[in-house]
């Protein structure tokens, strides 16, 4: 890693960073977005007056704003001004229905909700009174209002530029919510240190220079899209926020805005790869990518039409960069080696190490302190039981090889992940078992044909209840995230449980999709 990156202890912080940005690299290029065109010295100024609108309107240091929008500037903002007074911003994810925002804005305690114009009719099946929510500033045209007892008022304009909050490294700077595996989504407390080290990390694994032009589709509400950020403002050099994937606009896009890394998810590969091969696809200046899940052939073929590498990598919400391939690793299909200032073991369910070619969990701590996250917001069990013994428990089940390399095997926790989204099977479940017709329900991930997870539910009905599968999809749909509505819908007479009454989703998995299941894409 380049030693002038590497700002002292007390500086890996939002406005430490915005600071060093723009004494270092000044008028450069830093942001271009809907609504934004920014420069490195940009970015402290947008961040010290969107921190004095957000403190105009009482929100002080420790308070959380919630923020639901697209990828545009307004999103950006909102975080970067949050970091700057020492507020923590709460992403929502976009495609989030009523019941996920209520359960996120109650549990966070967020004070203001920043949500897009589009988004604000979710908001009819939230009761919004059992949250602490005091206002919601639309992004958009919207009169002043009220939405019961709250507020609702226009985006304000950009306040006057207040004086950075003495922000420690180990101070939130987000609270990130991932889809639990056996209860609601767990807020994860994600410390100023650790965007520092995923910006780090990353342009470190991918060689990110000053020169470099990063563009990405994810949405910022997650935190794959959220570091490209910090990837530029660490490396001094150039991202583009596009709203949203198309296939068929993405090479287009990639030569429009002369992006030299690319950032895509495990699914978007075989996407791309169903296109029309053509010309285009070599026609722009990515030099690499960072594509994690994404497999071994499908990744081949992807460099073979586009000459694109992808590099493979492991982290998540909780932990950072931690293990990666790179332009030269010896082989593909892995998701790579142990990177420096990381530790990782695989261990069995006593957390004792097992020996290389054996699967277990994989077990990781940071050498740098708050590389990772400090636990889960108002959770302090789940918070133990993560980072049990000193280690943070991913719940993903691995091997490591002779060589060092780590191998991916499958997930030890009951979570879904479609499209790129963590889906929690228990939430699914929950608006299922809401349904008047449905006695029982387990929902569990079968694999697609884009080598990810598909939901599927095996129900049971109450009896003398009817009702079919696409009601039960349509009733999901007015409840649920679009990613998150099952796939497919099988009608049991039972489901297989234990002596003491526990479902053994491990028999319907290994059941996968019988012969006739009802397929809501084919329907």
């Amino acid at each position: 890693m380049k030693t002038e990156w590497l700002l002292p202890p007390a500086q890996r912080t939002v406005p430490g960073l915005l600071r060093r940005q723009a004494s270092a690299f000044g008028a450069r290029a830093c942001v271009t977005m809907p609504g934004a065109e920014w420069s490195h010295e940009d970015m402290a100024v947008v961040a010290a007056r969107r921190g004095g609108a957000l403190r105009a309107a009482g929100v002080e240091q420790g308070d959380r704003v919630a923020v639901m929008c697209g990828n545009r500037a307004e999103f950006l903002e909102t975080v970067l001004g949050c970091g700057w007074i020492g507020a923590a911003s709460v992403p929502i994810n976009s495609a989030s229905m009523g019941p996920q925002i209520q359960y996120l804005l109650a549990d966070s305690g967020a004070k203001v909700l920043v949500i897009e114009e589009g988004f604000l009719e979710t908001l009819d099946t939230a009761d919004l009174a059992a949250t602490a929510l005091q206002a919601i500033w639309v992004v958009g045209s919207a009169a002043a209002s009220t939405h019961g007892e709250v507020r609702v008022l226009e985006w304000p304009a950009s306040g006057e530029a207040v004086e950075a909050a003495e922000v420690q490294a180990s101070d939130t700077f987000a609270i990130l919510y991932t889809s639990g595996t056996t209860g609601p989504s767990k807020g994860v407390l994600c410390p100023h240190a650790q965007f520092f080290w995923w910006g780090a990390n990353s342009a470190d694994v991918l060689g990110v220079g000053e020169d470099d032009v990063l563009c990405t589709t994810l949405p910022l509400f997650h935190i794959n899209a959220l570091n490209t950020f910090a990837q530029a403002a660490v490396a001094g050099c150039r991202v583009h926020f596009l709203e949203r994937f198309s296939a068929s606009g993405f090479w287009p896009a990639m030569a429009r805005t002369g992006a030299t890394v690319v950032y895509l998810l495990g699914a978007m590969v075989p996407i791309l790869l169903a296109q029309a091969a053509g010309a285009h696809e070599r026609d722009h200046r990515v030099r690499i990518g960072l594509g994690p899940g994404v497999p071994e052939a499908a990744g081949a073929a992807f460099s073979e039409r586009s000459g694109v590498l992808l590099l493979e990598g492991y982290g998540s919400t909780e932990t950072n960069f931690v293990i990666a391939t790179a332009l030269h690793s010896p082989r593909r299909g892995v998701m790579g080696w142990l990177r420096p200032g990381f530790d990782a073991r695989v261990v069995d369910e006593a957390d004792n190490q097992l020996p290389a070619g054996e699967a277990g969990e994989l077990v990781l701590r940071a050498d740098e302190p708050f590389a990772f996250a400090s636990g889960y917001f108002g959770k302090p069990e789940k918070t133990v039981e993560a980072w049990r013994n000193l280690w943070f428990h991913t719940g993903d089940r691995v091997l490591r090889e002779a060589d060092g390399a780590f191998r991916f095997v499958d997930r030890i926790k009951d979570a879904i992940r479609r499209r790129g989204e963590n889906i929690s099977s228990w939430e699914v479940e929950q608006v299922l078992m809401a349904h008047p017709a449905v006695a029982a329900v387990a929902v569990f991930p079968v694999r697609s044909e884009l080598a990810e997870d598909e939901v599927m539910a095996a129900v049971v009905l109450r009896e003398d209840a009817r009702t079919t599968p696409p009601e039960l999809a349509a009733f999901c749909a007015t409840r649920l995230p679009k990613f998150a509505i099952p796939r497919y819908v099988d009608l049991l007479a039972e489901l297989p449980r234990t002596e003491n009454g526990k479902v053994q989703k491990y028999k319907l998995r290994e059941r996968g999709v019988p012969a006739g299941c009802w397929d809501r894409s084919a329907a």
